[in-house]
C-alpha cells in the first residue's frame, strides 16, 4: 500500500474520531441538552468483513452423543498436579523445620502422592518429571534418617562373629612353630583341671602359637574380658543341663561372648545360632527381638543342641564338629572313611576346612583360657550383670525407660541385647531386664505416663539455665504441650533437677500394630524392605496391590511391621495342612518358604554357596545335590531353587 492511501486513511480517521468526540461533548455539556433533544443522524461507516473461523464442536459422549458439563473439562491437568504437589511439599518444609517431624513426613508423603497418583506419565512429562525429582532430592537422605532414627524402630548394627575373624588369619605350618610350645602345653593339660578331653595336637598347637601374636591376642583378651559379664550365669545353665563346664569355650571362639554378633553366614549371638537350628531350640525371631541374642536362652538351647550331638555320635570333638557344619557332614565323612575319630578325619581330609580347624581353635582357647598368665595374656573381667526383671505389659520405647530410672541406654541394650529396636515388643509376657535394684522405681515413675504413650513420650530431667522453650525445642514439640502434660502454670520457672514429661509425637504406629508408610529410598529393593519390616514381599504387593517385586525410589509403601495386617474376620490365620508358608526366621539375605512336610525351599542369593547353604541348613553338600541333582551336571547359580530335607 502507498504511503500516500495510508496518509489518506489516517486522515480520515482522525476526522470521525474528532467528530464523535465532539458529538459527546455536546450530549453532556448542559442540562438543556436533556431538555431539548437533538436528533443526530451517524455517518453510517461500512465496517469491513474479517473471515472467522468456525467454532469448535462442544465435547460430546461418544456412546450417549450427550453434551458434557464444562465443570469437568480440566483445561491442563498437569499443572493442577503441579500446583497441588508443590504446596504439600511447602507445607512438610516448613513442619520440618519447625521440628513437627511426624506432620512433615505426611506432606511429604502427600506431595509425592500427588504425583504418582495422578495417572500422567511422570518420565515422559518433564515438568513433572523434574519436579518429582526435586522433591525426591530435597527432602535428602539425611531428613529420612532423622524420621526413622527418631522413632526408634532402625535395627541395631551387630558386631563382627570372632570365628570370622580367627579363621581370616594364615595358620603357621608345625616346621615353623616354637619348639617349647609343645612340652608347654602338655605340662599344662596335666595340671589343669578340665571337664572335656584336651589333646595337644599340630593343628592346636599352631592356634596357641597365633593367640600369642598381637591380634590373636587381642581376640583372647577380649573374649576373657566379656566372659566375665557371662561365666556365672554360663556355668549355672550348663549345670542345669548337666553338661560339661569346658563346653562354655565354644562361646569364646564363636563370638568372643559378644551377645550381638553376627557371622559372614547369617549365625547370631553368643553361641552362633542359624536361624534353622536357632527355632529347632526353641529361639524365636521377630521384627522386634532375636531370641538367638539373648545370652541365657541361647545357653540354654546350645547346652540342648550339644546334648542331642554328643548322644548321636558319642565323642565331644565329633559334637563340636557336627555343631559348626552340621551333624549331617560329619555322619556323611564317617560313612565314606569308616572312621568315627575326629583326627583320623581331620587327617584324611574328609571335613570342611571350617570344621577341621574349629576343633582346634576351640581347644587352643580352652587352654589359654585355664591359665591364661602362661601365655602373656592380661586381662580385667568385667563385672558380672544384675538385673532386675519387669513386664511393662506393652511396647515402651528403651529410651523412656532409661530416662524414668535415669540410667543410660547403653547399659539397657547390653541387658536387653535380643532387642534389635529401641522399641520393646508388645507381647505382654515380655521381660525387660533393667538394672538392679530399679525395678520399683520403674513402675511408681512410669505410671505418669498413659501406657499408650510409652512409645512415644520421653521424660527429660532439667538442667541448670533451661528453659521451657529451649527444652520444647529440643524435642520438636510446643512449649504449650510440655506445661499442659506437666501441669505447670503459665510462667512458672523451671527448676534444676526437675522431672518434665515430653509429649513427643514420634510415629508410634509400627509398635501399636497398625500399618506404616514407608518411602523406598534409591538402593531399596522389594527383598530388602520385607527383611527389614520382618515381612514377605508377597504381603508387601498384597499390602500395596503390586503386580510384581519392583519398587521405584518414591514409592509410598503400607507395611505392617511382623506381618501383623489385621486378620479379616471370621478367617483362621493357621495354615492348612500341605500347603507352603513363608517362613520369617530365615536367613538373613535367603529366600525361604517351608512345607508342612518339613521340607525346605531355597532360593540362591549371590556370594551363597553349597558349603554355605549346607551349614546354614546343618546339613551335607552330597545331600543338597542328591535332593536337587541337576547341580551334578553344572555348578550352583544365584536364583536356582533347591530342594533341601531337614537334617534335624
Amino acid at each position: 500500500m502507498s504511503e500516500v492511501n495510508m496518509e489518506s486513511r489516517a486522515q480520515k480517521s482522525a476526522i470521525w474520531i474528532c467528530a464523535v468526540v465532539g458529538v459527546l461533548a455536546g450530549l453532556a455539556g448542559c442540562d438543556d441538552t436533556a431538555k431539548h433533544a437533538v436528533k443526530v443522524q451517524p455517518v453510517q461507516i461500512a465496517i469491513p468483513s474479517v473471515p472467522q473461523e468456525p467454532l469448535p464442536d462442544l465435547p460430546l459422549n461418544a456412546q450417549h452423543k450427550s453434551i458434557l458439563p464444562l465443570s469437568l473439562i480440566v483445561p491442563n491437568g498437569a499443572e493442577r498436579v503441579m500446583t497441588q504437589s508443590l504446596a504439600a511439599f511447602d507445607s512438610g518444609e516448613q513442619d520440618f523445620r519447625a521440628g513437627r517431624l511426624g506432620k512433615a513426613r505426611e506432606e511429604f508423603d502427600e506431595a509425592l502422592d500427588q504425583l504418582l497418583a495422578s495417572g500422567f506419565d511422570i518420565e515422559a512429562d518433564a515438568r513433572l518429571n523434574e519436579l518429582y525429582r526435586h522433591i525426591v532430592d530435597t527432602v535428602s537422605q539425611d531428613e529420612i534418617e532423622a524420621f526413622r532414627d527418631g522413632d526408634g524402630f532402625r535395627e541395631q548394627k551387630p558386631t563382627p562373629a570372632a570365628i570370622d575373624e580367627i579363621a581370616e588369619e594364615p595358620i603357621p605350618e608345625p616346621g615353623e612353630l616354637d619348639p617349647n610350645l609343645r612340652g608347654r602345653a602338655e605340662k599344662e593339660v596335666g595340671a589343669i583341671a578340665h571337664d572335656v578331653p584336651l589333646t595337644v595336637t599340630d593343628p592346636v598347637l599352631a592356634y596357641l602359637n597365633y593367640f600369642k601374636t598381637p591380634r590373636g591376642s587381642a581376640i583372647v583378651e577380649t573374649g576373657l574380658r566379656r566372659a566375665g559379664r557371662y561365666r556365672d550365669m554360663v556355668q549355672r545353665v550348663l549345670q542345669d543341663e548337666g553338661m560339661p563346664q569346658d563346653l562354655m569355650f565354644l562361646a569364646q571362639a564363636e563370638s568372643a561372648f559378644q551377645p550381638q554378633a553376627v557371622s559372614k553366614a547369617g549365625a547370631r549371638g553368643m553361641w552362633q545360632f542359624m536361624s534353622f537350628a536357632g527355632r529347632k531350640y526353641g529361639l524365636r525371631k521377630s521384627w522386634w527381638l532375636d531370641e538367638r541374642q539373648d545370652p541365657e536362652k541361647a545357653t540354654h538351647a546350645a547346652a540342648r543342641d550339644l546334648r542331642d550331638l554328643y548322644a548321636q555320635f558319642g565323642d565331644w570333638y565329633l559334637a563340636m564338629a557336627a555343631y559348626n557344619s552340621g551333624a549331617g557332614t560329619v555322619q556323611h565323612a564317617i560313612e565314606r572313611t569308616g572312621y568315627a575319630d575326629f583326627w583320623e578325619l581331620y587327617r584324611r581330609n574328609v571335613l570342611p576346612r571350617e570344621t577341621q580347624n574349629y576343633v582346634p581353635i576351640i581347644l587352643a582357647l580352652t587352654l589359654i583360657s585355664k591359665d591364661p598368665a602362661r601365655y602373656g595374656i592380661e586381662f580385667e573381667p568385667e563385672a558380672p550383670l544384675k538385673a532386675d526383671s519387669v513386664k511393662p505389659g506393652q511396647a515402651i520405647d528403651l529410651r523412656l525407660v532409661a530416662e524414668t530410672i535415669d540410667t543410660d541406654l547403653e547399659t539397657l541394650r547390653g541387658l536387653n541385647p535380643e532387642l534389635l529396636r529401641l522399641v520393646t515388643p508388645s507381647d505382654p509376657e515380655f521381660v525387660l531386664r533393667i538394672p538392679e535394684g530399679t525395678a520399683e522405681r520403674f513402675f511408681a515413675e512410669i505410671a505418669d505416663i498413659p501406657p499408650e504413650k510409652w512409645v512415644s513420650w520421653r521424660r527429660h530431667k532439667v538442667e541448670e539455665g533451661e528453659t521451657l522453650s529451649a527444652i520444647a525445642r529440643r524435642y520438636h514439640v510446643l512449649p504449650a504441650e510440655v506445661a499442659e502434660a506437666n501441669s505447670l502454670p503459665s510462667g512458672s520457672p523451671l527448676e534444676e533437677g526437675q522431672k518434665l514429661i515430653i509429649p513427643a509425637a514420634a510415629h508410634a504406629d509400627a509398635a501399636t500394630g497398625k500399618v506404616i508408610r514407608y518411602r523406598v529410598r534409591r538402593t531399596d529393593t522389594a527383598a530388602s524392605i520385607a527383611d527389614e519390616f520382618d515381612v514377605t514381599t508377597t504381603e508387601l504387593r498384597k499390602w500395596n496391590h503390586m503386580r510384581s517385586d519392583h519398587v521405584v525410589r518414591g514409592m509410598s509403601l503400607r507395611i505392617y511391621p511382623g506381618g501383623a495386617a489385621p486378620a479379616p474376620q471370621g478367617k483362621s490365620k493357621e495354615a492348612v495342612p500341605g500347603t507352603v508358608v513363608a517362613r520369617r526366621d530365615a536367613p538373613r539375605d535367603a529366600s525361604i518358604v517351608e512345607s508342612a512336610s518339613n521340607t525346605v525351599v531355597h532360593r540362591v542369593k549371590p556370594g551363597e554357596t553349597l558349603w554355605s547353604i549346607a551349614r546354614a541348613y546343618r546339613t551335607t553338600v552330597e545331600a543338597i545335590q542328591s535332593g536337587n541333582r541337576y547341580l551334578f551336571s553344572r555348578p550352583l547359580q544365584v536364583g536356582d531353587t533347591l530342594t533341601i530335607l531337614s537334617a534335624h
